[in-house]
């Protein structure tokens, strides 16, 4: 049961990822980023009504990962495959689980993601475009600064308090790119409509079931499992936009999934 939580949790997410990449062509990468924060941000007020009170620099710095990291993976998405994109970017959570390790085998889960990663950059290959690796990339580092703030986070609010807080600074921080790229399609109410099932999907719900199933699972078992959530983009990539990747760059999505599993459960223990 806990277990399906998180699968469910990543499922959620990588299919509201590939939803949001049908409103590139309306809204941008930068308007659907936008509104996916903001609309997830009102939600969370709603749930949690947080007080701004305490460590609200700490919340902001965490709303900053945040916005970027969801901006930089949806420019990602608009210009390389789903399953690519989220690959690259588990870099960042599985250098976050070997950091300051000395044990050997940790050097080799960095190793094998490092091989995966390259074969999908295609370096020199021309075949994947390079601003997209380079913003997956971003994404990634995005993604250690969350995870180190988002912690911190946790610890200094109460329940969804501090998230709510991060979701609305995130959406504040994406705002420009937002105006920018969707302009006065950010306020066409079927657009608005289809980014608050993006919003759910992707922010609200996942957040939900996985803090659900971190209460029931050790924390191995849950980083194992999260680290499926490659093949599952990549899964839903195909189900949803018709990305199908070749045998070589699936090779390396599986590359990162056993690296980041195994980086999660050496680390954990």
């Amino acid at each position: 049961m806990a277990a399906g939580l998180v699968l469910a949790a990543a499922g959620s997410l990588q299919v509201g990822a590939a939803f949001a990449v049908t409103l590139f062509d309306e809204l941008g990468a930068g308007g659907a980023a936008f509104l996916r924060l903001a609309l997830a941000a009102l939600v969370l007020w709603a749930i949690w009504r947080p007080r701004l009170t305490g460590r609200l620099r700490l919340a902001a710095a965490f709303g900053v990962a945040l916005g970027l990291m969801n901006w930089s993976i949806y420019e990602a998405m608009a210009r390389i495959p789903l399953g690519v994109a989220v690959t690259i970017e588990f870099a960042g959570p599985l250098l976050v689980a070997v950091i300051g390790s000395r044990r050997p085998l940790d050097g080799l889960w960095v190793l094998l993601a490092a091989g995966g990663i390259v074969i999908l950059a295609d370096p020199g290959g021309g075949s994947v475009d390079a601003a997209g690796v380079a913003f997956a990339l971003a994404a990634a580092a995005c993604w250690m600064a969350f995870i180190f703030l988002g912690q911190r986070t946790a610890e200094a609010f109460a329940g969804g308090s501090g998230l709510a807080l991060a979701m609305a600074v995130g959406a504040l921080v994406v705002l420009p790119a937002g105006l920018a790229q969707g302009g006065t399609a950010l306020a066409e109410p079927d657009l608005l409509g289809a980014a608050l099932v993006v919003a759910l999907a992707s922010s609200v719900l996942p957040y939900t079931l996985e803090l659900e199933a971190l209460r029931r699972l050790p924390t191995a078992v849950f980083g194992v499992l999260l680290s499926l959530e490659p093949a599952v983009a990549a899964l839903a990539g195909f189900a949803v936009l018709g990305q199908a990747l070749g045998a070589r760059a699936l090779v390396a999505v599986g590359m990162v999934v056993v690296a980041s599993a195994g980086a999660a459960s050496v680390s954990a223990r």
